[in-house]
């Protein structure tokens, strides 16, 4: 019930007694209120989240199934310091892997592949900026793991 909205809209009506009276607006609403806070985020961030909030922070692409095995354990070691990961095992070639993950708006992409395997590293992409260079596993972990702890807007 809305006692005020009646009366910035200069509403009336005429009541049994022929009287002017304020009606009182009933509100509706079709969403509940944890539905509304999450259209307000995305209409904010237009579903570009920002790393400690998005779904999925991080997807690991291999640039063939012979790395997935690799692709997996940086996986897991990101999933094990509670990192919201995902590995792209999809049979397609590694630009359409990146460009699906930048529509996806996933902030951070792993790209492995054999040199990367030999010296444990990983190419990392950032979402709308590209390619930010190679880096080792565990120092992209900490990078990442600070960043959402943070709650930086990077």
């Amino acid at each position: 019930m809305d006692f005020s909205q009646g009366r910035s809209f200069k509403l009336e009506y005429t009541s049994e007694d022929n009287s002017p009276e304020t009606p009182l607006i009933i509100h509706r609403a079709p969403l509940g209120t944890h539905e509304r806070f999450i259209g307000f985020l995305l209409e904010q961030y237009a579903g570009k989240f920002p790393t400690w909030l998005a779904p999925v922070q991080v997807k690991v692409l291999p640039i063939s199934d012979k790395f997935l095995d690799y692709a997996n354990s940086v996986s897991d070691k990101l999933k094990n310091a509670d990192i919201r990961c995902e590995v792209d095992d999809r049979h397609e070639k590694i630009g359409k892997k990146i460009r699906d993950t930048e529509l996806m708006k996933v902030p951070y992409m792993l790209v492995v592949g054999e040199k990367e395997m030999n010296e444990n590293t990983v190419a990392v992409r950032r979402q709308g900026k590209g390619d930010i260079g190679v880096k080792l596993v565990t120092d992209f972990l900490n990078e990442i793991v600070e960043e959402v702890k943070e709650r930086k807007e990077n």
